[in-house]
Formats: structure tokens, C-alpha cells, sequence
């Protein structure tokens, strides 16, 4: 008797949110699978990258090429950027701001000591998609950034990296429909 009670309850709460967010409910029955969402878009900036431009746009293109849910493109002329990448002498670092946002500084005191300009592009370009640093850290992990020391050239992301930068995105989503709290986050 409470499960029917919880049940219906549940139900009705279910129609109650979707009536108030103006969703509509559907019978849930086999039939085809609901259309993957679009892949959020991200811009970049690279102008101020200096020799390091080449880098930045292939630590993008493996990113584009590892997960579904972000995609970064250049950005176009005369409009502002989520992601800004600049050059300077200090070690390579990100400010993100929020999720998707932020700068990033490709540091030349990395490439002097002898550190992979694309690894590095791919490694900070992670830290704007929502990873942390995992130090130390094997080469196989692109978050273990240095520590995985100069003779690691490996500018991929690992599978639970791919799996992470997914879910910060929506990617867990793709089968369903999002919901009201994920677009205000996502937006």
C-alpha cells in the first residue's frame, strides 16, 4: 500500500515540475532513443599566443576529437572569446572563471625546460573544461601534467579525463532531455 501511494505521489510531483517548467510528459514505452543533445561551443582566443598558436589549436583539436559534449573553435572576428590564451615567460597556468571560461598562459619557462608545447596547450585547455591537476600522475594522464616529467610528449586524455570533461558538460545527458537546473548552469 505505500509503495502505491509513494509511487503516485512521485508521479504526480513528476507532473506537477513539468507543468510548472512547460514540459510535457511523455508514456515511457520502447521506441527510439531521444536525439543527442548539441555539443556546447566554446571560443578561444589565441591572437596573444604568440609561438605557441600552432600548439593551442591542435590541444583543441584533440579535445574536439576526444569527447562529444564541448567542442572549441576559434574565435571570430569582433566577438569575445570564453577562452583567452596568451604567451609569457612564466610556467604555464589556467584561470578559469567558470566552467568553460577563463585564461589560459602557455609559460615559456615549461618549453625552455624542455616540456611539449601541445601537451601542455592540451593540459591547460583541460583545467577551462573543469579537470583538476592529478600530481604525480603517469604520462597516460594528461592531468599529471609536469610530473609526468619532459620525455612525456602524450597530449591525450585519458578515458576517466574524456569521462570527466563529459559529465562537467552534459555528455551523461545526451540520451535525455535537459533539464531546467542544467540549461540555467550551462548557459
Amino acid at each position: 500500500m505505500h509503495v502505491r501511494t509513494l509511487t503516485g505521489g512521485l508521479a504526480a510531483a513528476c507532473l506537477v515540475t513539468l507543468s510548472l517548467t512547460g514540459g510535457t510528459a511523455a508514456a515511457a514505452s520502447p521506441g527510439p532513443a531521444a536525439a543527442p543533445l548539441a555539443a556546447r561551443v566554446l571560443t578561444y582566443d589565441a591572437a596573444g599566443a604568440a609561438e605557441f598558436k600552432a600548439a593551442v589549436d591542435r590541444g583543441a583539436a584533440i579535445w574536439n576529437a576526444s569527447v562529444d559534449s564541448v567542442e572549441l573553435r576559434p574565435v571570430a572576428s569582433g566577438q569575445r572569446a570564453n577562452i583567452r590564451v596568451l604567451a609569457d615567460n612564466g610556467w604555464p597556468r589556467a584561470l578559469p572563471t567558470t566552467l568553460g571560461n577563463g585564461t589560459v598562459y602557455i609559460g615559456r619557462q615549461a618549453v625552455d625546460q624542455g616540456y611539449d608545447t601541445i601537451r601542455i596547450s592540451s593540459h591547460e585547455l583541460g583545467h577551462i573544461l573543469g579537470l583538476p591537476d592529478r600530481k604525480p600522475g603517469p604520462c597516460s594522464s594528461l592531468m599529471s601534467g609536469s610530473s609526468a616529467g619532459t620525455a612525456c610528449t602524450n597530449p591525450y586524455p585519458n578515458a576517466a579525463e574524456k569521462a570527466e570533461v563529459e559529465g562537467n558538460f552534459g555528455g551523461a545527458l545526451a540520451a535525455r532531455a535537459p533539464s531546467a537546473r542544467a540549461e540555467l548552469i550551462l548557459d
